[in-house]
């Protein structure tokens, strides 16, 4: 009987496994689940310093094609300079997601921004990422990326003279854009114009005698808010009679440039302490018919060497928008001498710095 009852056992138990759902139910339902990413819009922190480079076509005093243009101290350019930046654009989308970087000026594309290479590791400290109170200090390299940027100002038929906000931009694949806080104001393309009040004039001089003539103010004339300040040169040619008059004055029938010297005034400066001048205070004029032409002008002539420079400059030889300089010319007209020398020049010259 024992061995009956533990086979039956047996069987029960096999019969048990195979009925399912005898002992178990199961019972389910389910919810919709929506997730929504946000479009985050790009961010552009501006890196180390920007920097402003001279062109090939006029440099300047100290900078020359493809330098720093470390003169330059107030928001203008020319045709040809630059402007560069170097930027860090993060989208929390993915880098990838991010369609273009470019500066605009007046809020029109004008330059594309080149994706970088260098500090994928670190983000540099001049960046000060942050998003709200949150410091970025890890560089992922799936939501960031480098640009370096650079503007170069165009002529005046496309970028016309004027005050512009620049900046750098980027732009995601879904249109979304921000702009690095950094913005700047820049006059480009400004007219620049010297404006000269008086003529030279010296009537009726006794040869062996000096005369003086009127004073001439010589002004920088620069487009109003422009801020272009002007470092200012003079320069001359010898004078002949135009007349066939047998002219002579001292040796030969040309009057020399070296016969004329000037005073010029300009705020608490003037020629009376310049290296150059006589016991009257008044400076002989070098020789030039174009800038720079026959010989470099800089540290020879220009119209005030101050005993005060800053850096290079002469600190009474720089001209302000609106601001004028006065000016008055002495003639020690040999002996003997006659004629009537009306032929000659005297050139003012202002360079933008």
């Amino acid at each position: 009987m024992k061995k009956i009852l533990l086979s039956l056992l047996v069987v029960s138990a096999l019969m048990l496994s195979v009925i399912p759902g005898v002992f178990a139910v199961s019972v389910g339902s389910g919810i919709g689940v929506n997730i929504i990413t946000e479009d985050f819009e790009p961010i552009v922190w501006q890196c180390d310093e920007r920097v402003v480079y001279d062109d090939a076509t006029e440099p300047g005093r100290i900078s020359m094609a493809g330098e720093e243009m470390i003169e330059r101290i107030n928001n203008y350019a020319f045709e040809g300079e630059q402007i560069k930046w170097k930027v860090l654009v993060m989208d929390k989308n993915g880098i990838d997601k991010v369609a273009d970087v470019y500066a605009t000026v007046g809020g029109n594309i004008e330059a594309n921004c080149a994706r970088i290479s260098g500090h994928e590791e670190t983000i540099l400290p001049s960046c000060n990422a942050r998003i709200l109170e949150e410091q970025i200090t890890t560089f992922n390299s799936d939501l960031m990326a480098y640009y370096e940027c650079t503007l170069t100002v165009e002529t005046a038929d496309s970028m016309p003279g004027g005050e512009y906000e620049v900046t750098v931009e980027a732009v995601d694949l879904d249109g979304l854009t921000s702009n690095m806080v950094e913005m700047e104001y820049w006059f480009l393309n400004p007219i620049i114009e010297l404006s000269i009040d008086g003529e030279i004039t010296f009537d009726e001089v006794r040869p062996g005698t000096s005369a003086y003539s009127e004073r001439v103010l010589v002004g920088n004339d620069a487009e109003a808010g422009s801020g272009v300040l002007l470092d200012m040169f003079i320069s001359g040619t010898d004078f002949y009679d135009s007349s066939s008059s047998g002219a002579k004055c001292g040796t030969s029938n040309v009057l020399k440039l070296e016969n004329f010297a000037y005073y010029a005034t300009s705020g608490s400066y003037s020629t009376q302490k310049d290296v150059r001048k006589d016991a009257e205070g008044y400076v002989p004029i070098e020789y030039g018919v174009g800038f720079n032409d026959p010989n470099p002008f800089y540290d020879n002539n220009e119209i005030i060497q101050s005993t005060t420079k800053i850096g290079p400059y002469y600190t009474g030889n720089i001209l302000a928008p609106g601001a004028e300089m006065s000016v008055i010319f002495r003639l020690n007209l040999p002996e003997p001498c006659n004629g009537d020398f009306d032929t000659g020049q005297i050139y003012f010259w202002g360079e933008a710095i």
